[in-house]
């Protein structure tokens, strides 16, 4: 049974929130601040943090950014119910994996969540599989059959990335800082290559595809 820890001060929010998620047969976890979630996760393996943005003690940004900081890469969802751009982006700066503003739509959430934890599996595995396609992590090889084809480090891990998150659209900036780092002098026509790259590749490949989102970035849809 996976376990998910609730950090959120409002009682009856994460009273809906816990009820919600016993209902789905997960073992939830409350906290009621960052500091006190932070503080089970000292003496308690926890799947997947479903936190408050706005909290005493230390907000969700904090905390996702301290989680963030001592490498842990458990799923994180902030919920908040600020809804301007700037704080989703605040979200995903200090590392969070998804982002849902209140009042959350309950089944929206669940569907969210069991995504968040299929993709914490891929971590763990090192491993996607998409039909007949393995993308092996650990020797950045991707194998259709007899057909092996080792990438260069930025090439996988770009690749990799965005099959991580089928649907979901990334910026130029995002790929950037997370393939490169954010300190690279390195700039966003370096991905727009790698993307090419990577569509030369793979252009025959009916299993996956990397589309572009006219004046956002890309995304990877999966075929099968």
């Amino acid at each position: 049974m996976f376990k998910i820890l609730v950090a959120e001060d409002d009682l009856s929010t994460r009273k809906l929130l816990c009820a919600i998620l016993k209902r789905e047969g997960y073992e939830p976890v409350q906290a009621d601040n960052g500091k006190e979630a932070l503080e089970i996760m000292d003496h308690e393996h926890i799947d997947l943090l479903i936190s408050d943005v706005m909290m005493p003690e230390m907000d969700g940004y904090e905390l996702t950014e301290t989680i963030r900081e001592s490498g842990s890469l458990m799923p994180i969802m902030l919920l908040t119910a600020k809804s301007m751009p700037e704080d989703k982006h605040t979200g995903f700066l200090v590392g969070t994996d998804d982002y849902m503003v209140k009042p959350v739509d309950r089944q929206e959430m669940v569907l969210r969540i069991k995504a968040l934890l299929r993709r914490a599996r891929i971590v763990d595995e090192h491993r996607i599989t998409i039909g007949d396609v393995i993308f092996d992590y650990d020797s950045h090889s991707v194998r259709r059959g007899y057909d092996v084809q080792v990438l260069p480090p930025k090439e996988f891990n770009l690749l990799y990335k965005l099959l991580a998150y089928p649907e979901r659209t990334f910026t130029r900036l995002e790929l950037l800082d997370e393939i490169w780092g954010m300190d690279s002098e390195s700039d966003e026509k370096t991905v727009n290559v790698h993307i090419n790259r990577l569509r030369t590749r793979f252009y025959d490949w009916p299993e996956f595809e990397i589309q572009t989102i006219r004046g956002m970035g890309y995304r990877a849809v999966r075929k099968q």
